[in-house]
């Protein structure tokens, strides 16, 4: 089961630096993400969802796969790629996995103009090895499933007094 880190920058771009550096420590194994996203939020008051897997993309290059097998027996191989790749879109499109987008959306909401906020779903990880590397990322706890003891010391990590 995951576990559900959201945190809250004060600029656009750490979230993306932390991101990076967390898909960094995901190859050494030090972590292992199921999913994470980014809401920033423009001066123009706009929220903007970055997600790291794309469902879209995968979706189009599986059903344009297939879609070109099937047409290859019909002798239309180009119309079964296209079909394939649109369906195969259309159906990432509206597949949901990793961090609940409707849950994305309401925290990007909350937002200031000119911040970000980071969705992690964390499989597993070694703490201690984690969260020294992450310490000098000014980031607030905004909302965890953890247990209050992990959260607490989450909290502690990143210099926030822990919640009554």
């Amino acid at each position: 089961m995951s576990d559900l880190i959201v945190l809250a920058f004060d600029d656009e771009t750490s979230a993306f630096q932390m991101r990076d550096k967390l898909l960094q420590m995901q190859k050494q194994q030090l972590i292992s993400l199921s999913d994470a996203a980014i809401v920033t939020r423009k001066a123009d008051g706009k929220p903007k969802i970055k997600q790291l897997n794309s469902l879209v993309g995968a979706g189009a290059m599986g059903g344009a796969f297939w879609g070109m097998l099937i047409g290859l027996l019909f002798w239309a191989p180009w119309l079964g790629l296209a079909a394939g790749a649109l369906g195969g879109a259309i159906g990432g499109k509206f597949t949901d996995i990793g961090v609940d987008d409707k849950f994305i959306k309401e925290v990007g909401e909350k937002v200031e103009p000119g911040h970000s906020a980071l969705f992690l779903l964390v499989e597993k990880s070694t703490p201690d090895k984690v969260l020294p590397e992450l310490q000098s990322f000014n980031a607030t706890v905004l909302q965890t499933s953890l247990s209050k003891e992990d959260e607490a010391k989450l909290r502690e990590a990143f210099g926030a007094p822990e919640e009554a």
